[in-house]
């Protein structure tokens, strides 16, 4: 097992352990375990075999013998008996937002209720309304969530995605038979979610049979759906399907371009095909639009095309990267010459939204700092809670002074290296819009980032207020997780981003664009929008650990989708830049007038 698995296994034994009752300090033993193991940068069975686990803050004896378990026989005793002294419904019940396991014991206790079916049953006829501690508004929430994890069953985050699809596709890479092979579909298209990982291959037609069986059997197989000749469907660890076909490698071009897809561009595309060359196009290539009498596969392709870009130029138009291909403006902006140079993960030169232990983030400021200096980094944005936030440890006016003093200790070290801190807060936005440090501890900061955290249940108008109240604040740097989304758990609150847009952009505030893959917000589909009124971007990695940095790719991601170049995005910038633009944002509207809504009622 690696340390995303073990981390896995301990978060489920802490939810197990209070679905149990427990002791609170047995539960949060391991949940701070799992955190623990996740964050880990020495390899974990290097750390087994020297026998140093227990030199590691938080795993004590007992922990480093389950860990050496899990790692050595790829199981843990304990684990399956507990899982199996619980009805397994419920565990699934705590994929309902909001309903953690003190709430699922107390429906099991009292009502027996060990499923989500029973709980919806339970719900419906009013019996846990009537439940001490619950009432109408948390039944109609458990409803909601219900509904919610019904949506999203069959979807998946990207970074699981992506990680299961990288271990095939390098499985698939080392077989003798594979010419070419690549990833498709939304996978591909960098969508924030994931239904399936499709996956393309070509190869000779004698070695396709090979192939499909070296994909059916690749480690992390769980089961097999469907297996033919060039087709085969699978079921991956995590319960992701895959999809794979095999072509011949004269049809890889057109095949991978039809299975990327979307749907939408597919039509667009075709329609141009049509109407400009008289040709059909489809997954086997270009053919005459009148032949008719044989199938596409039999025809071959008119027009040769090795590559995407030779069938795009086939068509008059520019290369449009995948993550583009929406049908949302790419393919006139392709025959128009206006496609944008998208950023890419190179550009990065640093990073804003960086937690450290000073409130919930499991490393020391010069722990974040060092790793990211390891990454190519320049500088980071130091941003932990601000005191409202007391469950994430925030900080009050006087740790937060404490916290200024450490970074400037540090910073006059990694000046010499041509490194640098920025010290700032992720300071709450309170209901009413104001802030929660006052202007004079807000001084204190080379930037600040506003973010709700609280009151998701505002009405829009009151929500889209109090934000831009706080946008107009003159010592604000920037906006952080602009809708409060979590993906495939929590909906975005209700806001008008479009007026937070046009507020950011008259303030010349920077807008985040979170990539820690639960939120990827700000969504893609606003920033084209937000670039054409000149909102910068800030590719935050919200990183509470080391390991938090690897996000980065997702909103490179998620930014390319949105048309951001990386003179879009300021941690593009090299230091000198960043530290002009973040005095700019500051002195330029210091004296802005604060022409924003009033908050309703």
């Amino acid at each position: 097992m690696d340390k995303k698995e073990i981390a896995e296994i301990f978060e489920e034994i802490g939810q197990l352990l209070e679905l149990k009752g427990e002791n609170p300090f047995r539960v949060r033993a391991y949940l701070n375990a799992a955190r623990i193991v996740e964050s880990l940068q020495d390899e974990l069975g290097k750390l087994v075999a020297e026998n140093r686990l227990t030199e590691i803050k938080g795993i004590g004896k007992d922990l480093a013998a389950k860990i050496t378990e899990m790692v050595t026989t790829n199981r843990l005793e304990f684990y399956e008996k507990l899982k199996s002294s619980l009805p397994a419904g419920l565990l699934d019940m705590l994929r309902i937002p909001g309903f953690g396991p003190k709430r699922a014991k107390i429906v099991f206790d009292k009502l027996k209720i060990d499923s989500i079916e029973k709980l919806e049953a339970a719900c419906k006829s009013g019996k846990v309304a009537a439940l001490d501690g619950f009432g109408e508004k948390s039944q109609q929430k458990i409803l909601e969530g219900i509904e919610l994890v019904r949506k999203f069953a069959s979807r998946h985050h990207i970074h699981k995605a992506r990680a299961a699809a990288d271990a095939v596709l390098e499985s698939l890479r080392a077989h003798d038979g594979v010419i070419r092979c690549s990833i498709a579909g939304s996978l591909r298209r960098c969508r924030e979610t994931i239904g399936d990982v499709d996956f393309l291959v070509s190869a000779k037609p004698k070695d396709a049979p090979d192939v499909i069986a070296a994909f059916v059997a690749t480690p992390g197989v769980i089961t097999v759906s469907a297996k033919g000749e060039t087709k085969a469907s699978v079921v991956l660890k995590g319960g992701i399907q895959a999809d794979l076909r095999v072509v011949a490698d004269d049809q890889f071009a057109f095949a991978l371009n039809y299975f990327t897809g979307s749907k939408e561009h597919n039509i667009a595309m075709r329609a141009r095909a049509l109407r400009l060359k008289n040709l059909s196009l489809n997954e086997y290539g270009f053919s005459p639009a009148a032949e008719k009498e044989k199938s596409a596969k039999e025809l071959g392709s008119s027009v040769s095309c090795k590559s995407e870009p030779e069938i795009y130029a086939a068509l008059d138009l520019g290369y449009i990267e995948p993550e583009l291909r929406e049908d949302m403006g790419e393919i006139d902006a392709a025959e128009t010459g206006k496609l944008p140079k998208l950023i890419e993960m190179s550009n990065l030169r640093g990073a804003f939204h960086v937690h450290s232990t000073w409130s919930d983030g499991i490393e020391s400021v010069e722990a974040m700092a060092r790793a990211a200096q390891e990454l190519g980094l320049e500088y980071i944005g130091i941003a932990d809670h601000s005191k409202g936030q007391r469950q994430a440890n925030g900080l009050d006016e006087k740790r937060l002074r404490e916290q200024a003093d450490e970074v400037k200790k540090l910073n006059t070290g990694f000046a010499k290296e041509g490194f640098r801190i920025f010290f700032g807060t992720e300071c709450d936005i309170l209901p009413d819009g104001t802030l929660d440090f006052d202007d004079e501890t807000l001084a204190l900061c080379d930037f600040v980032i506003a973010a709700v955290h609280t009151n998701f249940n505002l009405a829009a108008d009151a929500m889209t207020a109090r934000i831009c109240k706080a946008l107009a604040h003159p010592r604000v740097t920037m906006l952080a997780h602009p809708t409060g989304r979590l993906l495939l758990e929590r909906e975005a609150y209700a806001v008008n981003m479009p007026e937070v847009i046009e507020t950011a952009a008259r303030h010349g505030k920077i807008i985040e664009l979170n990539s820690h893959p639960y939120r990827l917000d700000m969504d893609w589909r606003l920033w084209k929008h937000a670039k054409e009124l000149g909102v910068k971007c800030a590719i935050n990695p919200d990183a509470h650990s080391i390991d938090d940095y690897q996000s980065l790719v997702f909103g490179v991601g998620i930014a390319r989708k949105g048309w951001l170049t990386k003179a879009d995005v300021v941690n593009c910038h090299h230091l000198k830049q960043v530290e002009k633009t973040l005095t700019s944002v500051r002195r330029e509207h210091q004296h802005a007038p604060r022409s924003t809504p009033a908050l309703p009622g």
